[in-house]
């Protein structure tokens, strides 16, 4: 290492090391077309979709096809002292997968192979870069079911959801990725390969080396490979949408519902602000006096029971319509109001914030009306939907980003009501991840010995610091 001396301003590498030095030392153990290092091709993969995230000037792009060959980039890095950013589909909200200047990153969206599913052992096999969507349905072809379903499920990565322990719409009966996650390929920061885990339906062989991995953001390794659980196919899900003159009536049929051992598949809520935006958008009929629509659904056996009794549960808290779908079809349109409510509120402004904050069930009417205190105060439109089954709330900030000072209102709004959740007993992201967007906020949220004990964990695994650095922490 003694010719690396002086720094390159241009890419911001380690003292000494030109940019060609590194691409012909990647280009050794790689085929031509996963080495990309055309500056123009390389700015496309500089960030993710998160607001307010710098992004950096990578030195190369790898797209590996092989767990080799993400060894050798590994391996190169170690040697080099080059940070690696790993990425997936690059669709997470945080800046988790932003890329750092001088940086390879290393996108494993070409690792895109489902190796195996088992029905006995209601698994399966996959490389990092399987859309979830495909994975979804190759295995309902066997009369299986991969439950986390992120809302971009059709482009996000099996990879990209293990590194953020991504939800969904279903987290209120199913759980998160880290529930389905049953073991791990991993490329460590040196190259060597981990295996952890496994592939029976128990084990508690020491410490659980999996679980650190899911949500860790890259920082603690490369996902190249998992075993997941699967579930048998479910019933098709009915659907409810019930009408409420107020959001703290909404809320009170969700504790409701929850008090009363109901399990929904679904259980989402949208506020007046976003009802009125999907209203414009798709022009669904909702009475302006909606200020809160919840969408109930239920893969049952009897699902039109359940729905039955859910129905009452929203009488009883308020509701001034409740509409039970009579078939899948019916549930399918009641359900399209939620999936526009970003889409509604993304032609408010010409940017969004969206933030992830999830709090106790019993504390979501305090999380709304907060949220609606804080929009009056900054002057801004914040429409929320919410998975509100989990608590699990989307604030999305809508602002001109050509304005300065909107901008930094919705800033500042964004941070007020991360602040708002943790003062409810909530945490800064249910789903989401911390990326760079929330890392200060995780500080926060995590406390002095808290935040010791999980950098000592990063020392540990990476103790170079190489590995999506400025992430988490």
């Amino acid at each position: 290492m003694d010719d690396l001396q002086q720094s390159d301003p241009r890419a911001g590498l380690p003292a000494g090391l030109h940019p060609a030095r590194l691409h012909q030392a990647l280009a050794a153990g790689l085929p031509a077309e996963a080495l990309i290092t055309d500056p123009d091709v390389m700015a496309s993969y500089a960030h993710d979709m998160a607001s307010f995230c710098a992004a950096g000037t990578p030195a190369a792009v790898v797209l590996p096809r092989t767990v080799e060959q993400v060894r050798h980039v590994m391996h190169t890095a170690t040697e080099l002292r080059v940070p690696v950013v790993p990425q997936g589909a690059r669709t997470g909200l945080s800046g988790a997968a932003n890329a750092s200047d001088g940086c390879i990153v290393l996108s494993l969206v070409r690792m895109d192979r489902i190796l195996e599913i088992d029905p006995v052992n209601r698994i399966a096999v996959v490389e990092p870069g399987v859309v979830n969507a495909v994975l979804s349905r190759a295995v309902a072809e066997h009369g299986l079911y991969y439950p986390p379903d992120p809302s971009s499920w059709e482009m996000c990565t099996i990879g990209g959801n293990i590194g953020t322990a991504s939800g969904g719409l279903c987290c209120v009966k199913y759980g998160v990725t880290a529930e389905y996650v049953l073991g791990l390929d991993v490329v460590l920061a040196d190259g060597r390969l981990l295996r952890t885990g496994r592939r029976t339906a128990k084990g508690v062989a020491g410490y659980d080396l999996t679980r650190l991995f899911v949500g860790s953001e890259g920082t603690l390794g490369i996902v190249v490979g998992a075993v997941l659980a699967l579930r048998p196919q479910p019933p098709v899900q009915l659907a409810l949408a019930a009408e409420f003159p107020t959001a703290e009536a909404a809320c009170a049929a969700v504790c409701a519902i929850m008090e009363r051992g109901h399990t929904p598949s679904l259980l989402e809520l949208m506020d007046g602000t976003t009802v009125r935006a999907v209203n414009k958008l798709a022009h669904m009929g909702l009475p302006d006096t909606t200020e809160a629509l919840l969408l109930c659904a239920f893969d049952t056996p009897d699902p039109a029971a359940d729905l039955a009794a859910v129905g009452e549960l929203c009488r009883a808290a308020g509701a001034t319509e409740v509409v039970p779908a009579e078939d899948a079809a019916e549930s399918e349109l009641l359900l399209q109001a939620r999936r526009l409510s970003l889409t509604a509120l993304e032609t408010i402004k010409t940017a969004t914030m969206i933030d992830d904050v999830c709090v106790p069930r019993t504390r979501l009417a305090a999380m709304l009306s907060g949220t609606a205190a804080i929009a009056a105060k900054y002057g801004l439109t914040i429409g929320v939907c919410a998975h509100a089954g989990d608590g699990n709330t989307h604030p999305v900030v809508c602002f001109d980003h050509a304005d300065e000072d909107e901008s930094r209102r919705a800033r500042e709004s964004f941070d007020e009501i991360m602040a708002l959740g943790l003062e409810l007993g909530g945490t800064i992201t249910g789903e989401h991840g911390v990326g760079v967007l929330k890392k200060e906020w995780l500080a926060r949220e995590l406390g002095p010995v808290g935040v010791e004990l999980q950098r000592g964990i990063k020392q540990t695994f990476d103790p170079l610091g190489l590995l999506n650095p400025g992430k988490l922490f």
